[in-house]
Parts: structure tokens; C-alpha cells; sequence
């Protein structure tokens, strides 16, 4: 039986390390203008347009009348 050391760069299996990727794309985490920032950023987008739908149905008046940006 011989024994063979592990190199620096394989993970032990006792202390698995965390993936440098996002768990829906391959891009990396990172700070400032990244396609990973890009991506997060219009999907915040995405939701906030969604909730001003949703506050222009159920009140009955523009967004920016409901937001008192406009006088009635």
C-alpha cells in the first residue's frame, strides 16, 4: 500500500471549501462592474418594476400620483 500526499490545491474531504461561483452561473462574485453585478442588478430591477404594477393595480392611480411626485 503506498501513500500518496494530497497537493496543496485538492480540498481535503473533511473541511470542503465554499465554489467561487454563484450557484446559477459561472460567473464569480466580485465587486464593482461584473457580469455577476449586472445580472444581480436587473433582476432588483425586474422586482422593483413589478411592485410599481402592482401598486398602479391595486390603488387605481399612477405611480407617480400614489407617490405624491404629482399633484392630484
Amino acid at each position: 500500500m503506498s501513500f500518496s500526499p494530497r497537493s496543496a490545491s485538492e480540498p481535503s474531504p473533511t473541511s470542503p471549501e465554499p465554489p467561487l461561483t454563484s450557484a446559477t452561473t459561472d460567473d464569480v462574485p466580485a465587486f464593482g462592474w461584473s457580469a455577476y453585478a449586472e445580472r444581480v442588478n436587473g433582476r432588483f430591477a425586474m422586482l422593483g418594476f413589478a411592485a410599481v404594477l402592482v401598486i398602479e393595480a391595486l390603488s387605481h392611480q399612477s405611480f407617480l400620483r400614489w407617490a405624491g411626485l404629482v399633484p392630484s
